[in-house]
């Protein structure tokens, strides 16, 4: 039996997908808001319906507003591959590459941009819908948003390596109730996610990656997840940010380099960040900033080491070693259980001579920081004109190196009432004892004294 509430894009009557997938959408959930008008007629309602878009590559020249709840938006592959690895291959190169674009069920955002323009305004999915009920159970499944090309001044005077071209995937502008973002792949857009007011938002299972901010939950939120997803940002945004959210659950992101930070938090309370594991170039991986407050950071692998590609050299966040790879601005949270690498050339270190911090509590009572090891290593920075050879070898480095001297745990004077337990030895702790508790990680004797 056939069902009028399922829409293939490439047998919707009115528009052409390929030409602009847009005008299509639209048109289907046009068609869907004039046949579901009654929102109860003998105890059926508005079931919404699926937008289906098959393989293909279809460009998006119309921005799609959805204002209905119920809809999903559904392809078959997220179709996602490196184009910042292709953009910094000589294009004398590009004939003999398998593919040169992002594959799948694949949107090209193709939106006329104009510098002075809102950030919604350059989204290839705008979801705006006011008054009662929230918009609801919209989905986003299984397809890749596309945003092309970067024109900003880039590294290199490449415009591709900028992450920057005013190109949003999905923004989300009214209050709204669980939305899903699942499967999907975000590609060369400055921003790909950005939801404001959420609530039980579910982002999981998406490759988010060469984004110049990846995820952003603003304004408000409660009892949303950011789950099982690879997420990479560019060095002036954010892999995961969220602000003024309780009840917020990040588990099991695999996060690369480059963002400006890994997650940051603003205003959070009562979420957990748990299992992630972090990898970044610059200090400040994690920030929990503007008195987030009872929140557990627990059991996450934080890596900071080296750019090692040849095209990035020389770009960082703008913040030195001094600031702290987890920084904490907030009361009454739990750093228990977290793996710290720092895997750093000590003639890279800044300030000059500076000893790196690790965890750093800024402001805040009540922290309780325990169990942490921190590993800290001063190796020499390799570079190569290949990406993925140049991180493959930087990751499984470990030997030829020697200890690097950090301070494990820095507790400024604002913050007092705080705990710290076995997160550093004695000469690693910067700690005032007399309004703060700590017990040291036991030292190891030197190879040869031992008995």
């Amino acid at each position: 039996m056939s069902n009028s509430n399922f829409y293939d894009v490439t047998a919707w009557p009115r528009g052409n997908p390929v030409d602009d997938i847009g005008e299509v959408i639209n048109s289907i959930i046009n068609h869907v808001k004039e046949r579901q008008q009654n929102s109860d007629s003998d105890g059926l309602g508005k079931p919404g319906a699926v937008i289906y878009i098959p393989p293909g590559d279809y460009r998006l020249r119309t921005q799609v507003l959805i204002d209905v709840s119920f809809i999903r938006i559904q392809g078959s592959g997220h179709g996602f591959t490196s184009s910042s690895i292709r953009f910094n291959v000589p294009e004398a190169e590009w004939p003999g590459l398998h593919e040169l674009w992002p594959g799948g069920s694949r949107i090209l955002v193709d939106l006329p941009i104009h510098p002075s323009q809102a950030q919604d305004d350059g989204a290839a999915f705008r979801v705006a819908r006011s008054g009662d009920p929230r918009i609801s159970s919209v989905e986003f499944i299984d397809f890749c948003i596309d945003g092309l090309h970067y024109t900003g001044n880039g590294p290199g005077a490449n415009p591709e390596n900028s992450y920057v071209n005013g190109k949003t995937g999905i923004h989300v502008v009214d209050p709204n109730d669980s939305f899903k973002v699942r499967g999907m792949g975000f590609i060369y857009l400055e921003h790909a996610l950005t939801i404001c007011k959420a609530d039980a938002l579910s982002i999981h299972d998406n490759f988010i990656a060469e984004c110049g901010t990846c995820i952003e939950l603003r304004d408000w939120g409660q009892a949303s997840k950011i789950t099982d997803n690879m997420i990479g940002a560019g060095p002036a945004g954010h892999s995961i940010y969220a602000e003024n959210h309780g009840g917020l659950l990040i588990t099991a992101n695999n996060v690369f380099p480059r963002g400006e930070s890994s997650i940051r938090l603003r205003g959070v309370t009562r979420s957990s960040l748990t299992n992630n594991r972090l990898h970044s170039f610059y200090p400040g991986m994690v920030v929990l900033e503007a008195d987030s407050s009872e929140n557990l950071v627990s059991s996450n692998h934080f890596l900071r080491d080296h750019e090692p590609w040849t095209p990035f050299l020389g770009v960082d966040n703008g913040l030195d070693d001094l600031y702290g790879l987890l920084r904490i601005s907030g009361s009454n949270n739990s750093v228990v259980g977290n793996h710290f690498s720092a895997i750093i050339d000590q003639g890279t270190i800044r300030p000059d001579g500076a000893t790196p911090a690790i965890i750093r509590v800024e402001s805040g009572a009540g922290n309780y920081i325990a169990t942490n090891h921190i590993v800290a290593r001063d190796v020499h920075a390799t570079t190569s004109d290949s990406c993925y050879a140049a991180q493959v070898d930087a990751l499984l480095s470990t030997g030829a190196a020697q200890d690097l001297a950090v301070t494990t745990v820095l507790v400024e004077s604002a913050a007092t009432g705080n705990t710290v337990l076995d997160s550093g030895r004695e000469d690693q702790v910067v700690v005032d004892r007399a309004v703060n508790a700590f017990r040291p990680t036991p030292s190891v004797p030197p190879v040869g004294t031992r008995r």
